[in-house]
């Protein structure tokens, strides 16, 4: 057996080192996710991506350093990004990704990016967990909770951009991560930070699964369908979003940062 294909690539990335780093590794046949887990662990990446050829697409799963999620949007993109860029699709054609715990994800090129069309997550009002204000050292103006994560409103988008939270307390909280956000002030619409502890992600650079929640919250305060966001992490992110009924179209773009072999196959 071939030594795996894994390419490192920064996503929703406007150059080199900016945006979110994801592994992609490229299978010729599953592997077991024991395997998957410690390949993820020597990353040491918020994201790594594993794709196996399947009739009409590549399956994909996703690791954290610490463990599987169910869905992952940096990573999808990267994805489709290797896919195209390694010549293993032509790039005339859509990246078609089916998943062990999300819906069959398709990505497209759309007006020089690379487009992804995500389920939207929306969140549901929701009481305040009990010492989430302080752990964030910002008073929320509104909470409510998805399927993965909490989505809390800020006073302003300066609030998002300083927060300082203390992270061992919200890697306590029952979710998967905790989504703080805020209107934008000028070039974009909103911006946000994710935080995700208890995933062995302390900030995400940049999120595609947080924007689908993001997606449907701003749309319904904006009362438009097409937003631009960005992500107020150290290296920054901009995520292109535009809502079509239970979906949530997340548009960036992908660099290559490196490319190599595992010295290790599958077992």
């Amino acid at each position: 057996m071939d030594r795996p294909v894994i390419w490192g690539i920064d996503a929703f990335a406007s150059g080199p080192f900016t945006g979110n780093p994801a592994a992609v590794c490229l299978l010729e046949v599953p592997a077991e996710p024991r395997w998957m887990q410690q390949i993820a662990a020597e990353m040491n990446l918020s994201e790594t991506a594993f794709l196996v050829s399947k009739d009409e697409g590549w399956g994909l799963r996703w690791f954290t350093p610490t463990t599987e999620v169910a869905l992952c949007g940096h990573a999808t993109l990267a994805s489709a990004h290797f896919l195209w860029e390694s010549g293993t699709l032509s790039r005339e054609y859509p990246a078609r990704f089916f998943t062990e715990k999300s819906d069959e994800l398709i990505c497209r090129h759309r007006n020089g990016r690379i487009e992804m069309d995500f389920p939207s997550r929306p969140a549901s009002e929701a009481p305040a967990p009990d010492g989430l204000a302080e752990a964030l050292g910002a008073t929320p103006k509104w909470v409510g909770r998805s399927v993965d994560d909490y989505l809390v409103e800020v006073e302003d988008a300066e609030t998002v951009c300083h927060l300082r939270p203390n992270l061992m307390a919200l890697a306590q909280l029952p979710v998967r991560g905790v989504i703080v956000t805020a209107a934008g002030d000028g070039r974009y619409d909103l911006v946000s930070r994710f935080f995700a502890p208890a995933a062995g992600v302390p900030e995400d650079p940049v999120t595609g699964s947080a924007h689908c929640t993001l997606s449907p919250y701003w749309s319904a305060r904006t009362g438009r369908t097409e937003l631009l966001a960005w992500q107020a992490s150290p290296r920054g992110g901009e995520v292109h979003l535009r809502l079509e009924g239970s979906r949530v179209l997340l548009g960036g773009s992908a660099t290559t940062i490196w490319k190599g072999h595992l010295a290790t196959a599958p077992f």
